[in-house]
């Protein structure tokens, strides 16, 4: 398992004992989640791109490795989320390519590039 998988798994077990400790508030904030990503105007596939910008930008790794493997998930194409990093990059400068390398990563040890 490469680093980011291995950042990625440690985040679920991580969301597992969160919510075992606070199963209240973990439930409400997921509902949030699931209300918010649903198809509308917006595909869930959008959404997730469109998260997955903004998870660089503020540069959490969390929120990167998550929205990689939900934009994944929806369907995304290895190629949307490279021009999904090349917005980030056009936006951001160097910061986003320094930041777009773990979905480098995290894609390449998927196999994907």
């Amino acid at each position: 398992m490469g680093e980011q998988t291995a950042l990625n798994q440690k985040r679920l077990e991580l969301i597992k004992k969160f919510r075992g400790v606070a199963p209240e508030f973990m439930a409400a904030e997921f509902e949030v989640l699931q209300k918010t990503y649903q198809d509308g105007a917006l595909s869930i596939k959008v959404k997730r791109l469109m998260s997955l910008a903004i998870a660089l930008r503020a540069g959490c790794t969390n929120c990167i490795l998550a929205q990689t493997q939900y934009a994944l998930d929806s369907g995304a194409s290895r190629q949307e989320i490279v021009e999904t990093l090349q917005v980030v990059t056009a936006m951001s400068g160097t910061t986003g390519i320094a930041e777009s390398l773990r979905v480098v990563e995290f894609l390449d040890e998927k196999g994907m590039l």
